[in-house]
């Protein structure tokens, strides 16, 4: 089985990282027919969300911190013939979302305005 691993840092406040989580967690279900569902356990101190996904030839793990996205997947032997692709996809996505939600954030702060990009 091939296995994808990607340990992301970012420095977005924690419930914008994790509406980011949950954005992808969603899009996963949408758009791969994953099944997705929050993980239950204990949190640390508020500051973790984590999300177990599943379909056939793959599952995996997003953990979300104050710090850290963690995405931890497990593909079958078919789909582990796309693993680089796969990868490449998943670290895509994932630094289009942190970079449009840092712009956002960068927006939402100082004067209040919002700076268009042409």
């Amino acid at each position: 089985m091939a296995q994808i691993h990607i340990d992301c840092s970012h420095g977005l406040p924690f419930a914008t990282a994790q509406a980011i989580a949950a954005a992808w967690a969603q899009g996963a279900k949408d758009d791969f027919g994953m099944q997705v569902h929050p993980a239950t356990g204990p949190s640390v101190a508020g500051r973790l969300a984590s999300w177990q996904f599943k379909r056939v030839g793959a599952s995996g793990t997003l953990n979300v911190t104050g710090e850290r996205f963690v995405l931890d997947v497990e593909l079958g032997f078919l789909l582990g013939t796309y693993k680089d692709r796969i990868e490449s996809e998943l670290l895509q996505t994932l630094a289009q979302r942190l970079a449009e939600a840092q712009t956002n954030l960068c927006n939402s702060q100082g004067t209040g305005e919002s700076v268009s990009k042409s």
